[in-house]
């Protein structure tokens, strides 16, 4: 037994005032019920920026619906409306047939909406159960956990989202982590479940496995919306399809009136190339191979725990090659990255750059050897959101001529380098002075793909390239990474998605538990076989390793 009030004050979810249910909506939607959502004539902005314009945008109980849209183009604005974070300029919030003014999230949470964030609000050394009881605030009461655990075990085996309830969240795989999510809000009593790039971080099996989960929740009357950039998995779970683009709803369609080149057009409003309409397409044509550029020879390190998180790793890229990493997350990628580009100390074996032993040596060193890094987190790592393109432009090369003139920066050539990087990776920006946290993310990691390849690096380690990244900038940064390869660059590419990897190597190699579990060509590679060795699938592992 365990007092629920401790535990709330130190949660980092909002809590939940309805008391906790575990049941679905109890009355089956009719065709003359209102439906679940109605925003209506929603309009938004911030400052000059108008990121909803007068949206109108309807979901019904018993469906999945998707939404999807560039970056930018006001998706996320009007599900944070949707879930109390913003309020609307304009428009009126239309829940189950009621007119709803929320004033912060715990308002929308109060009438059944709930969010499945692609990052995770848990505490990691709390257990499964303990995690739900955070979202529950109610003072008056003493709650058994083992009720909890219980309800949890059945909710798991209704909706194939079976987890443990006793084990600490920091002992789940991430798709674990993201079915405690899931079934925290089930517990709660959400009626309206809104996923925001929900497969972005999972194995093949695990999206098929998600994807089924939400059928099953709306055939049991919740409504879902379902948010991502996947349109493969748009067409194949949703009901319906609402595309925005430019703060404004472009169209609404459904998965038996459109297809991928379709829907990729009503979002961006032209063509895309024919390898991000359809990635099975022949991805490239062949590059002959130039030497060993990057040699890893059983590389290991340790985590931030202090524990191996890389396990004896031996890989090489040639001059003109993609080498594809693939893995669920936290299973090395993180920590290989890093190593090789001076961010983290090898523990044991070798990185060479083009023959020369670079191991353990700083990033700047290594970015002198002609190393370019586009990393995980792009504000994090890569760019300073606070400071202008200008300033983020020249964080690589501040100290060479022509940007630096002795002891001074050089203001001509630094406008200069920066409208070439603009015009280059077609950069939307108000000029160079914009700050970098205004821009979208697209063209953040535009920004910052121009920076790291002015200068013809003779190794690539981009590590998740397109997360969170509309259609139409992935396909620039795509034909990017394809010029430098057909330039004779090599390249190690770190990605989560499958059809990317595929897209764009031409070996991939995946990690499990900071090792190399096998490498397979991209071309005709087996999207089940890949996902074997995701899990580390000990047969496959044997088979192929």
């Amino acid at each position: 037994m365990m007092p629920i009030q401790g535990m709330a004050d130190a949660a980092a979810p909002p809590a939940m005032e309805a008391t906790p249910a575990v049941t679905p909506p109890s009355d089956t939607p009719t065709p003359d019920r209102p439906p679940a959502i109605a925003l209506l004539d929603i309009s938004k902005r911030f400052g000059p920026t108008v990121a909803n314009d007068h949206v109108t945008f309807v979901a019904k109980w018993g469906e999945v619906h998707a939404l999807v849209g560039e970056n930018g183009a006001g998706k996320s604005t009007l599900m944070s409306i949707l879930a109390g974070l913003y309020r609307p300029d304009s428009g009126t919030v239309v829940i189950d047939g009621t007119e709803q003014r929320f004033r912060a999230p715990r308002d929308a949470i109060s009438v059944g909406i709930g969010m499945v964030y692609q990052h995770f609000m848990l505490v990691e050394p709390f257990t499964v159960a303990e995690n739900v009881l955070l979202g529950v605030r109610n003072s008056s009461h003493l709650i058994n956990t083992k009720d909890i655990e219980r309800d949890l075990t059945a909710l798991g085996e209704r909706y194939q989202l079976q987890v443990d309830p006793t084990a600490p969240v920091w002992q789940l795989s991430v798709g674990e982590q993201q079915r405690v999510e899931i079934l925290r809000l089930l517990y709660l009593g959400a009626r309206i479940l809104v996923f925001d790039e929900p497969t972005a971080v999972l194995t093949p099996q695990e999206s098929d496995s998600l994807l089924a989960t939400m059928r099953s929740l709306a055939a049991e009357g919740f409504c879902v919306v379902f948010i991502s950039h996947k349109l493969d998995e748009v067409l194949t779970v949703s009901d319906r399809i609402t595309v925005m683009r430019r703060g404004r709803v472009s169209g609404e369609t459904t998965p038996a009136e459109t297809d991928r080149r379709s829907l990729a057009r009503m979002m961006v409003g032209r063509d895309l190339a024919e390898y991000v309409e359809h990635p099975d397409v022949e991805p490239h044509p062949p590059v002959a191979l130039g030497p060993v550029r990057l040699q890893l020879t059983d590389l290991r390190a340790n985590g931030e725990n202090g524990l191996p998180a890389l396990n004896g790793v031996s890989l090489e890229v040639h001059g003109g090659e993609v080498l594809g990493i693939a893995g669920v997350a936290g299973n090395g990628q993180r920590e290989l990255a890093e190593v090789i580009t001076g961010l983290r100390p090898a523990s044991g074996g070798r990185v060479a750059i083009e023959g020369k032993d670079l191991t353990n040596a700083n990033a700047r060193t290594v970015a002198r050897g002609g190393v370019a890094h586009i990393p995980e987190d792009r504000l994090a790592t890569g760019l300073v959101g606070a400071m202008d393109l200008s300033e983020n432009a020249i964080l690589r090369d501040y100290e060479e001529s022509p940007i630096a003139r002795g002891s001074f920066l050089n203001a001509g050539a630094i406008a200069a380098f920066t409208d070439l990087l603009i015009r280059k990776q077609d950069v939307k920006t108000p000029g160079r002075w914009a700050r970098v946290r205004t821009l979208s993310g697209g063209n953040q990691q535009k920004l910052l793909l121009a920076r790291e390849l002015a200068g013809d690096p003779k190794v690539i380690i981009a590590v998740h390239p397109t997360r969170g990244v509309d259609v139409g900038a992935s396909e620039a940064i795509h034909q990017s990474l394809r010029d430098q390869r057909a330039r004779g660059a090599a390249t190690l590419l770190i990605s989560e998605d499958l059809d990317e990897l595929l897209a764009l190597s031409d070996r991939i190699a995946v990690l499990y538990e900071g090792r190399v579990t096998g490498i397979v060509p991209a071309a005709g590679a087996d999207r089940e076989h890949l996902g074997l060795l995701m899990a580390g699938d000990e047969a496959q592992v044997g088979a192929h390793g």
